[in-house]
């Protein structure tokens, strides 16, 4: 008997191409932010190390380009030469470019997240993968009349407002001046201040973080570091950035990503750069945090805590996620030998009409164009009793 085939000629069958090769992933459950590093399962112990070489070489480079065109732009218009021999462009301009120089390093710090250590960039800002703009919005509102509470205070005591205490110093520079000045800090600030979360908050407390599991080992040397990049001015000054760095890291923690602490330093140094841009020579000078009396400190702090608590509370009020979901479970990559049939999709098409299946399929039982089956043999006559009644 002839076995009738259809379909195309029974053979080898080409193997299709393989899946894309995917690194192991180890499995990951819920994970609080400074240990968002692990989110992925692709952390490995070198990957803090090169990291944070790559955040600090990426920056500093970007901060370097950004200078050297500046005095290049400024050597080719003839701008003039100010106490430190390096081109001004005039007060504002000159402060806009020192915030840039220090913004760059905010996609740097994304990119390296991405790029070195193998997981989405926006694990850096929150442990739901982003930047959750509502909760932002929630704390800008929190900060906003602390803030503006703690600078009132401020400019009403003689020893912090105005060191002579005669109000000397407080020229108006005039509506004109007052708004170039507030427009450059307004576009500028915002991802000067959130560059700095970003490096210190983010990067920092989530390098410590992917190597051990208790977040103070990551908070305490992140906000030395936080003080020590703002300059030496006083220790009361050095004191409040230090305690502004570890409440900005308590909070990343605590509520889940970096909103918090982004609300509050965007606020800060808007407001307070905001009114330096009224008075004559103010956003010149070069007086940072670090240069703050003690009376400014007791005002500041108290502000900072009082923050703190009330985020604090918004965040169990509203049941705020403060952890990851647990990480899907990635398949495993096909290595099977190449020219073999992978262990998932439709086998081959071609299989016998009749006879044993191929390729565990099972048997065709249709009809089949252009085959008919052969006509029934003719009954055969009958036999016994039946026949002799016949004739």
């Amino acid at each position: 008997m002839t076995t009738q085939f259809y379909g195309p000629p029974y053979g080898p069958y080409p193997a299709p191409p393989l899946p894309p090769y995917h690194e192991p992933v180890r499995p990951v459950g819920e994970l609080p932010y400074h240990r968002m590093a692990l989110a992925t399962g692709r952390h490995r112990w070198w990957r803090p190390l090169v990291g944070t070489a790559v955040v600090t070489v990426g920056a500093f480079v970007l901060m370097l380009v950004l200078v050297v065109v500046s005095e290049v732009a400024g050597a080719a218009l003839d701008r003039p030469l100010d106490a430190d021999d390096m081109r001004s462009w005039g007060g504002v301009a000159d402060t806009a470019i020192s915030l840039v120089t220090i913004a760059v390093a905010l996609p740097v710090v994304l990119l390296t997240a991405r790029w070195i250590q193998a997981r989405p960039a926006g694990t850096v800002s929150s442990v739901a993968g982003r930047l959750r703009w509502g909760w932002l919005g929630r704390c800008l509102a929190l900060a906003l009349p602390l803030i503006l509470l703690s600078f009132g205070v401020s400019m009403l005591i003689p020893e912090s407002g105005d060191a002579g205490g005669d109000g000397q110093g407080m020229e108006w520079v005039g509506l004109p001046t007052f708004l170039y000045g507030l427009a450059a800090v307004c576009l500028t600030v915002p991802f000067q201040a959130a560059a700095e979360e970003y490096v210190f908050r983010g990067w920092l407390v989530q390098a410590v973080g992917a190597w051990v599991r208790w977040p103070w080992i990551a908070v305490v040397p992140q906000a030395l570091l936080f003080a020590a990049a703002h300059g030496w001015g006083t220790a009361w000054g050095f004191a409040d950035l230090v305690v502004f760095g570890v409440v900005c890291a308590v909070l990343a923690i605590r509520t889940g990503g970096l909103e918090a602490g982004i609300a509050l330093h965007v606020l800060n140094n808007l407001i307070g750069m905001g009114v330096a841009a009224g008075i004559a020579g103010a956003l010149e000078s070069d007086e940072t945090a670090a240069d703050m009396d003690w009376v400014g400190a007791l005002v500041d702090i108290p502000m900072v805590l009082l923050y703190a608590a009330a985020v604090l509370w918004l965040v169990r009020r509203r049941r705020l996620r403060t952890v990851s979901p647990p990480a899907p479970e990635t398949p495993p990559a096909y290595a099977g030998p190449v020219g073999a049939w992978p262990p998932y999709g439709m086998p081959p098409y071609g299989v016998p009409a009749h006879g044993v299946p191929a390729h565990g399929t099972p048997p065709y039982t249709g009809p089949v164009p252009g085959y008919a089956p052969p006509p029934p043999p003719p009954p055969a006559p009958p036999a016994g009793p039946e026949a002799d009644a016949g004739r």
